[in-house]
């Protein structure tokens, strides 16, 4: 008797986790591991993990645009929504991005970089780049 209960509440433990999983839109997992989601059309945002910096959030829809999208290097992309909350992971911080300016986003590069600028953009190759900038993390971890 024992252990059909052990069973049936790690049944209805997996289930409770289950239904607390959103099912909508599948993650794309970029390079450092950010998740890519579709927010709306032609727009999709990059979803924060702990200790995320402006280089990862640009490393990760640089690679999706390259690798998944199969943009030309040259495509600009640009900011569509500045850090803030995640509409696809609830509790985390996400960047919107998008290969379209935002009507009447201020478009001129600027000197550093940042995902808080609505219409600030990069081409496609020098987000993906960003991605290189931590290699030593994969071979030497912080601990």
């Amino acid at each position: 008797m024992r252990t059909r209960l052990r069973k049936g509440t790690a049944r209805a433990a997996i289930l409770l986790f289950l239904a607390g999983v959103p099912m909508g839109a599948q993650a794309w997992w970029a390079w450092n591991r950010h998740e890519v989601f579709p927010v709306s059309d032609g727009v999709w945002e990059v979803v924060s993990q702990v200790g995320s910096g402006a280089q990862d959030y640009w490393c990760g829809i640089g690679d999706f645009a390259l690798r998944e999208l199969r943009t030309k290097a040259t495509q600009r992309i640009y900011i569509w929504q500045g850090i803030g909350p995640s509409v696809t992971r609830p509790k985390r911080k996400s960047v919107q991005f998008s290969l379209t300016p935002p009507p009447g986003s201020d478009t001129q590069p600027r000197l550093s970089l940042s995902v808080k600028a609505v219409g600030d953009n990069l081409n496609a190759a020098t987000a993906r780049n960003y991605c290189t900038d931590r290699l030593e993390d994969l071979f030497y971890p912080i601990n």
